[in-house]
Protein backbone atom coordinates (compact mmCIF):
# COMPACT_ATOMS: atom_id res chain seq x y z
CA UNK A 1 0.00 0.00 0.00
CA UNK A 2 1.26 3.42 -0.90
CA UNK A 3 1.78 6.04 1.14
CA UNK A 4 -1.53 8.19 -0.31
CA UNK A 5 -3.75 5.13 -0.26
CA UNK A 6 -2.29 4.19 3.79
CA UNK A 7 -3.45 7.71 4.76
CA UNK A 8 -7.20 7.29 3.01
CA UNK A 9 -7.47 4.07 4.48
CA UNK A 10 -6.63 5.07 8.13
CA UNK A 11 -8.46 8.29 7.51
CA UNK A 12 -11.08 6.03 7.40
CA UNK A 13 -10.81 4.39 10.48
CA UNK A 14 -10.07 7.41 12.33
CA UNK A 15 -13.69 8.86 11.25
CA UNK A 16 -15.42 5.21 11.79
CA UNK A 17 -14.11 4.91 15.36
CA UNK A 18 -15.66 8.73 16.01
CA UNK A 19 -18.81 7.71 14.49
CA UNK A 20 -18.80 4.10 16.68
CA UNK A 21 -17.92 6.40 20.11
CA UNK A 22 -20.95 9.40 18.94
CA UNK A 23 -23.33 7.16 17.61
CA UNK A 24 -22.99 4.88 21.09
CA UNK A 25 -22.74 1.61 18.82
CA UNK A 26 -21.86 -0.58 21.87
CA UNK A 27 -25.01 0.47 23.96
CA UNK A 28 -27.39 0.03 20.72
CA UNK A 29 -26.04 -3.50 20.22
CA UNK A 30 -27.07 -3.83 23.78
CA UNK A 31 -30.45 -3.02 23.26
CA UNK A 32 -30.43 -4.48 20.12
CA UNK A 33 -29.71 -8.32 21.99
CA UNK A 34 -32.80 -6.98 24.53
CA UNK A 35 -34.85 -6.29 22.17
CA UNK A 36 -34.48 -9.27 20.27
CA UNK A 37 -35.41 -11.13 23.77
CA UNK A 38 -38.02 -9.18 23.64
CA UNK A 39 -39.31 -9.96 20.63
CA UNK A 40 -38.54 -13.82 20.94
CA UNK A 41 -40.56 -13.76 24.57
CA UNK A 42 -43.97 -15.00 24.77
CA UNK A 43 -47.27 -12.86 24.45
CA UNK A 44 -45.40 -9.95 22.13
CA UNK A 45 -48.06 -10.36 19.82
CA UNK A 46 -50.67 -10.06 22.01
CA UNK A 47 -51.57 -6.73 21.20
CA UNK A 48 -50.50 -6.22 17.52
CA UNK A 49 -50.53 -2.66 17.15
CA UNK A 50 -48.11 -2.26 19.98
CA UNK A 51 -46.26 -4.62 18.91
CA UNK A 52 -45.83 -3.08 15.70
CA UNK A 53 -45.32 0.39 17.04
CA UNK A 54 -42.20 -1.21 19.21
CA UNK A 55 -40.69 -2.71 16.18
CA UNK A 56 -41.21 0.71 14.25
CA UNK A 57 -39.73 2.59 17.30
CA UNK A 58 -36.16 0.58 17.31
CA UNK A 59 -36.01 0.62 13.17
CA UNK A 60 -33.41 3.76 13.00
CA UNK A 61 -31.33 1.77 15.49
CA UNK A 62 -31.06 -1.35 13.97
CA UNK A 63 -30.69 0.71 10.43
CA UNK A 64 -27.86 2.47 12.08
CA UNK A 65 -26.33 -0.49 13.01
CA UNK A 66 -26.26 -2.34 10.11
CA UNK A 67 -24.47 0.63 8.22
CA UNK A 68 -22.06 0.60 10.66
CA UNK A 69 -21.45 -3.06 10.86
CA UNK A 70 -20.87 -3.38 7.02
CA UNK A 71 -18.21 -0.28 6.42
CA UNK A 72 -16.79 -1.89 9.30
CA UNK A 73 -16.42 -5.27 7.62
CA UNK A 74 -15.49 -3.52 4.60
CA UNK A 75 -12.64 -2.11 5.95
CA UNK A 76 -11.51 -5.42 6.68
CA UNK A 77 -11.93 -6.28 3.61
CA UNK A 78 -9.96 -3.43 2.05
CA UNK A 79 -7.02 -4.35 4.44
CA UNK A 80 -7.47 -8.07 2.97
CA UNK A 81 -7.27 -6.60 -0.75
CA UNK A 82 -4.04 -4.34 0.09
CA UNK A 83 -2.37 -7.50 1.01
CA UNK A 84 -3.29 -9.34 -2.09
CA UNK A 85 -2.74 -5.80 -3.82
CA UNK A 86 0.95 -5.40 -2.82
CA UNK A 87 1.25 -9.38 -4.15
CA UNK A 88 -0.54 -8.73 -7.41
CA UNK A 89 -0.01 -4.76 -8.65
CA UNK A 90 -2.70 -5.33 -11.26
CA UNK A 91 -5.48 -5.58 -8.14
CA UNK A 92 -4.56 -1.68 -8.06
CA UNK A 93 -7.02 -0.81 -10.12
CA UNK A 94 -9.81 -2.98 -7.43
CA UNK A 95 -8.56 -1.47 -4.75
CA UNK A 96 -8.96 2.08 -5.38
CA UNK A 97 -12.76 1.55 -6.65
CA UNK A 98 -13.28 -0.26 -3.34
CA UNK A 99 -11.37 2.55 -1.48
CA UNK A 100 -14.01 5.05 -3.33
CA UNK A 101 -16.91 3.42 -3.03
CA UNK A 102 -15.96 3.25 1.14
CA UNK A 103 -15.42 6.44 1.47
CA UNK A 104 -18.41 7.91 -0.42
CA UNK A 105 -20.55 5.08 1.72
CA UNK A 106 -18.75 6.73 4.94
CA UNK A 107 -19.49 10.26 3.83
CA UNK A 108 -23.07 9.04 3.38
CA UNK A 109 -23.35 7.13 6.73
CA UNK A 110 -21.88 10.59 8.76
CA UNK A 111 -24.56 12.72 6.84
CA UNK A 112 -27.43 10.35 8.35
CA UNK A 113 -25.43 10.57 11.44
CA UNK A 114 -26.60 14.16 12.13
CA UNK A 115 -30.38 13.70 11.69
CA UNK A 116 -31.56 13.57 15.23
CA UNK A 117 -34.38 15.23 15.10
CA UNK A 118 -37.73 13.42 16.11
CA UNK A 119 -39.08 13.42 12.60
CA UNK A 120 -35.99 13.01 10.43
CA UNK A 121 -36.28 10.09 9.49
CA UNK A 122 -39.70 10.38 8.06
CA UNK A 123 -41.72 11.08 4.80
CA UNK A 124 -41.98 14.29 3.40
CA UNK A 125 -44.17 16.79 1.63
CA UNK A 126 -42.88 19.51 -0.37
CA UNK A 127 -44.27 22.70 -1.40
CA UNK A 128 -43.95 25.14 -4.13
CA UNK A 129 -45.26 28.01 -4.56
CA UNK A 130 -44.18 30.91 -7.32
CA UNK A 131 -43.97 34.26 -6.42
CA UNK A 132 -44.88 37.49 -8.32
CA UNK A 133 -44.14 37.61 -11.58
CA UNK A 134 -46.43 35.70 -13.86
CA UNK A 135 -45.26 33.15 -16.09
CA UNK A 136 -41.45 33.77 -15.10
CA UNK A 137 -42.35 32.69 -11.31
CA UNK A 138 -44.44 29.72 -12.54
CA UNK A 139 -41.83 28.61 -14.57
CA UNK A 140 -39.56 29.11 -11.88
CA UNK A 141 -41.81 27.16 -9.48
CA UNK A 142 -41.61 24.15 -12.20
CA UNK A 143 -38.12 24.38 -12.50
CA UNK A 144 -37.84 24.09 -8.52
CA UNK A 145 -40.36 21.26 -8.33
CA UNK A 146 -38.37 18.44 -11.59
CA UNK A 147 -35.38 19.38 -9.73
CA UNK A 148 -36.73 17.94 -6.14
CA UNK A 149 -38.33 14.97 -8.20
CA UNK A 150 -34.57 14.70 -10.18
CA UNK A 151 -33.15 14.55 -6.70
CA UNK A 152 -35.39 11.74 -5.24
CA UNK A 153 -35.43 9.72 -7.98
CA UNK A 154 -31.62 9.57 -8.06
CA UNK A 155 -31.79 8.84 -4.33
CA UNK A 156 -34.60 6.00 -5.38
CA UNK A 157 -37.33 7.43 -3.49
CA UNK A 158 -41.09 7.44 -4.27
CA UNK A 159 -42.17 10.55 -5.64
CA UNK A 160 -46.24 11.26 -5.72
CA UNK A 161 -47.81 14.41 -6.86
CA UNK A 162 -50.62 15.10 -4.57
CA UNK A 163 -51.71 18.60 -5.49
CA UNK A 164 -50.75 21.26 -8.16
CA UNK A 165 -52.30 24.33 -9.99
CA UNK A 166 -51.21 25.19 -13.23
CA UNK A 167 -50.83 28.45 -14.42
CA UNK A 168 -52.58 29.75 -17.51
CA UNK A 169 -49.67 31.06 -19.45
CA UNK A 170 -46.64 28.49 -18.54
CA UNK A 171 -45.49 26.47 -15.32
CA UNK A 172 -46.90 26.04 -11.83
CA UNK A 173 -48.87 28.22 -9.61
CA UNK A 174 -48.27 25.93 -7.18
CA UNK A 175 -47.71 22.06 -6.55
CA UNK A 176 -47.36 19.57 -3.54
CA UNK A 177 -44.92 16.38 -3.29
CA UNK A 178 -44.77 13.56 -1.33
CA UNK A 179 -41.44 12.05 -1.01
CA UNK A 180 -41.50 8.46 0.46
CA UNK A 181 -38.35 6.85 1.90
CA UNK A 182 -36.22 6.78 4.83
CA UNK A 183 -35.05 10.17 6.19
CA UNK A 184 -36.46 12.29 3.55
CA UNK A 185 -38.03 15.09 5.70
CA UNK A 186 -34.43 15.20 7.69
CA UNK A 187 -32.56 15.84 4.57
CA UNK A 188 -34.96 18.02 2.51
CA UNK A 189 -35.95 19.73 5.32
CA UNK A 190 -33.05 22.35 4.43
CA UNK A 191 -35.09 23.21 1.48
CA UNK A 192 -37.42 25.33 3.00
CA UNK A 193 -37.35 29.07 2.00
CA UNK A 194 -37.50 31.39 -0.95
CA UNK A 195 -35.16 30.29 -3.93
CA UNK A 196 -34.44 33.11 -6.03
CA UNK A 197 -33.34 32.64 -10.11
CA UNK A 198 -31.99 35.13 -12.14
CA UNK A 199 -31.84 34.34 -16.03
CA UNK A 200 -32.39 35.64 -19.39
CA UNK A 201 -36.21 35.41 -20.15
CA UNK A 202 -37.20 32.70 -21.76
CA UNK A 203 -40.68 34.84 -22.50
CA UNK A 204 -38.97 38.25 -23.26
CA UNK A 205 -38.89 39.12 -26.58
CA UNK A 206 -36.19 41.52 -26.01
CA UNK A 207 -34.02 38.79 -23.90
CA UNK A 208 -34.09 40.93 -20.70
CA UNK A 209 -32.31 39.28 -17.48
CA UNK A 210 -35.40 38.65 -15.35
CA UNK A 211 -34.87 37.65 -11.21
CA UNK A 212 -37.71 35.07 -10.36
CA UNK A 213 -38.83 34.21 -6.46
CA UNK A 214 -40.12 31.11 -5.47
CA UNK A 215 -41.12 29.73 -1.96
CA UNK A 216 -40.45 25.76 -1.17
CA UNK A 217 -42.06 24.62 2.52
CA UNK A 218 -41.22 21.58 3.63
CA UNK A 219 -42.90 19.52 6.39
CA UNK A 220 -42.97 15.83 7.57
CA UNK A 221 -45.54 13.19 7.16
CA UNK A 222 -45.75 12.57 10.52
CA UNK A 223 -47.24 8.96 12.02
CA UNK A 224 -49.37 8.24 15.10
CA UNK A 225 -46.31 8.13 17.40
CA UNK A 226 -46.16 11.88 17.60
CA UNK A 227 -49.88 13.49 18.53
CA UNK A 228 -50.91 16.36 16.99
CA UNK A 229 -54.13 17.72 19.17
CA UNK A 230 -56.61 18.52 15.84
CA UNK A 231 -60.23 19.43 17.79
CA UNK A 232 -63.06 18.82 15.38
CA UNK A 233 -64.86 21.99 15.99
CA UNK A 234 -61.87 23.40 14.84
CA UNK A 235 -61.85 22.25 11.15
CA UNK A 236 -63.56 23.48 8.30
CA UNK A 237 -63.53 20.83 5.17
CA UNK A 238 -64.62 21.79 2.15
CA UNK A 239 -64.70 19.95 -1.47
CA UNK A 240 -64.17 21.23 -4.59
CA UNK A 241 -63.71 20.27 -8.34
CA UNK A 242 -60.36 19.28 -9.33
CA UNK A 243 -58.46 19.62 -11.89
CA UNK A 244 -56.67 22.32 -14.45
CA UNK A 245 -58.39 25.97 -15.46
CA UNK A 246 -60.79 24.49 -17.43
CA UNK A 247 -61.94 22.49 -20.52
CA UNK A 248 -61.90 19.11 -21.05
CA UNK A 249 -59.69 18.07 -18.36
CA UNK A 250 -61.69 19.66 -15.55
CA UNK A 251 -63.50 17.02 -12.94
CA UNK A 252 -67.05 17.27 -13.10
CA UNK A 253 -66.75 16.12 -9.58
CA UNK A 254 -66.00 17.64 -6.24
CA UNK A 255 -63.03 15.09 -5.65
CA UNK A 256 -60.73 17.76 -4.29
CA UNK A 257 -60.65 18.32 -0.25
CA UNK A 258 -59.74 21.24 1.60
CA UNK A 259 -58.86 21.22 5.20
CA UNK A 260 -58.98 24.68 6.95
CA UNK A 261 -57.58 24.63 10.69
CA UNK A 262 -59.21 27.88 11.94
CA UNK A 263 -57.09 28.64 15.33
CA UNK A 264 -54.06 29.19 12.93
CA UNK A 265 -55.51 29.45 9.96
CA UNK A 266 -53.43 26.63 8.21
CA UNK A 267 -55.06 25.42 4.71
CA UNK A 268 -54.03 21.94 3.37
CA UNK A 269 -55.95 20.46 0.03
CA UNK A 270 -55.35 17.58 -2.52
CA UNK A 271 -56.91 17.49 -5.85
CA UNK A 272 -54.99 15.07 -7.81
CA UNK A 273 -56.42 11.87 -6.93
CA UNK A 274 -60.07 10.63 -8.47
CA UNK A 275 -61.05 9.24 -4.84
CA UNK A 276 -62.48 12.22 -2.70
CA UNK A 277 -61.37 9.35 -0.04
CA UNK A 278 -57.83 9.44 -1.14
CA UNK A 279 -57.48 13.41 -1.63
CA UNK A 280 -59.20 13.69 2.19
CA UNK A 281 -56.68 11.59 3.63
CA UNK A 282 -53.56 13.21 2.01
CA UNK A 283 -55.25 16.89 2.73
CA UNK A 284 -55.59 15.56 6.25
CA UNK A 285 -52.21 14.49 6.33
CA UNK A 286 -50.67 17.46 4.99
CA UNK A 287 -52.57 19.46 7.64
CA UNK A 288 -51.33 17.59 9.96
CA UNK A 289 -47.79 17.94 8.88
CA UNK A 290 -47.98 21.91 8.49
CA UNK A 291 -49.34 22.06 12.28
CA UNK A 292 -46.69 19.71 13.26
CA UNK A 293 -44.15 22.47 11.48
CA UNK A 294 -45.31 25.42 13.17
CA UNK A 295 -45.17 24.09 16.74
CA UNK A 296 -41.56 22.34 15.83
CA UNK A 297 -40.75 26.12 14.89
CA UNK A 298 -41.81 28.08 18.01
CA UNK A 299 -39.78 25.23 19.71
CA UNK A 300 -36.68 25.64 17.69
CA UNK A 301 -37.21 30.01 17.91
CA UNK A 302 -36.80 29.36 21.66
CA UNK A 303 -33.79 27.77 21.68
CA UNK A 304 -31.99 29.62 18.85
CA UNK A 305 -32.82 32.94 20.69
CA UNK A 306 -30.98 31.75 23.84
CA UNK A 307 -27.81 31.58 21.30
CA UNK A 308 -29.16 34.49 19.09
CA UNK A 309 -29.03 36.66 21.67
CA UNK A 310 -24.99 36.29 22.64
CA UNK A 311 -24.28 37.48 18.58
CA UNK A 312 -25.71 35.32 16.18
CA UNK A 313 -27.40 36.31 13.18
CA UNK A 314 -30.71 35.01 12.48
CA UNK A 315 -31.13 34.34 9.09
CA UNK A 316 -33.77 35.50 6.65
CA UNK A 317 -36.34 33.35 4.39
CA UNK A 318 -34.32 33.94 1.28
CA UNK A 319 -32.20 30.90 1.58
CA UNK A 320 -30.36 30.19 -2.33
CA UNK A 321 -29.80 32.32 -5.14
CA UNK A 322 -29.50 30.62 -9.04
CA UNK A 323 -27.87 32.89 -11.16
CA UNK A 324 -27.81 31.74 -14.84
CA UNK A 325 -26.74 35.09 -16.49
CA UNK A 326 -24.26 36.93 -16.86
CA UNK A 327 -22.54 34.42 -15.07
CA UNK A 328 -23.22 30.98 -13.68
CA UNK A 329 -23.36 30.46 -9.55
CA UNK A 330 -25.79 28.63 -7.07
CA UNK A 331 -25.11 29.92 -3.66
CA UNK A 332 -26.72 28.82 -0.46
CA UNK A 333 -27.24 32.49 1.78
CA UNK A 334 -26.64 30.04 5.23
CA UNK A 335 -23.87 27.99 4.55
CA UNK A 336 -22.00 30.12 1.95
CA UNK A 337 -21.89 26.53 -0.15
CA UNK A 338 -21.46 27.30 -3.91
CA UNK A 339 -21.32 25.76 -7.54
CA UNK A 340 -20.79 27.50 -11.17
CA UNK A 341 -22.80 24.02 -12.17
CA UNK A 342 -26.19 25.36 -12.31
CA UNK A 343 -27.31 23.02 -14.74
CA UNK A 344 -26.28 19.78 -13.02
CA UNK A 345 -28.00 21.53 -9.27
CA UNK A 346 -31.30 22.25 -11.42
CA UNK A 347 -31.41 18.31 -12.34
CA UNK A 348 -31.25 17.40 -9.03
CA UNK A 349 -27.39 17.64 -7.62
CA UNK A 350 -28.22 19.25 -4.29
CA UNK A 351 -26.38 16.84 -1.85
CA UNK A 352 -23.91 19.24 -1.54
CA UNK A 353 -26.18 21.85 -0.28
CA UNK A 354 -27.86 19.66 2.23
CA UNK A 355 -24.78 18.45 3.73
CA UNK A 356 -23.57 22.11 4.14
CA UNK A 357 -26.77 22.87 5.64
CA UNK A 358 -27.06 19.31 8.08
CA UNK A 359 -23.12 20.22 8.97
CA UNK A 360 -23.82 24.09 10.02
CA UNK A 361 -26.98 23.09 11.57
CA UNK A 362 -25.18 19.76 14.04
CA UNK A 363 -22.53 22.76 14.43
CA UNK A 364 -25.13 25.29 15.92
CA UNK A 365 -26.62 23.03 18.28
CA UNK A 366 -23.37 22.46 19.98
CA UNK A 367 -22.83 26.41 19.99
CA UNK A 368 -25.90 26.49 21.11
CA UNK A 369 -25.50 23.97 23.87
CA UNK A 370 -22.13 25.47 25.36
CA UNK A 371 -23.83 29.17 25.19
CA UNK A 372 -26.00 27.84 27.33
CA UNK A 373 -23.87 25.96 29.83
CA UNK A 374 -21.48 29.40 29.54
CA UNK A 375 -24.81 31.46 31.23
Amino acid sequence: MNAETRRRVDNLVSRLRFLRDSLDVAGKRLEREKFNEEQAAPGFWDNPDKAQKRIASFKPAISTLKIYEDLEKGLGDLEVLNEMAGEDPSMGGELEAELTGKEKELDAFELRSMLSGQADGYNAFLRVQAGAGGAEACDWAQMLLRMYTRWAERGRYKVELLDEVRSEEAGLRSATIKIEGDNAYGYLQSETGVHRLVRISPFDSNSRRQTSFAAVDVTPEIDDTIFIDIKPDDLVRQTFRSGGPGGQHQNKTESGVRYIHVPTGVAAESRTERSQHKNDDNAYKMLKARLYKIEENKRRAEVEKAYDDKGEVSWGNQIRNYVMQPYTMVKDNRTDEQTPQVNEVLDGDINAFIQAYLRQKAAGKAMTAKANTDD
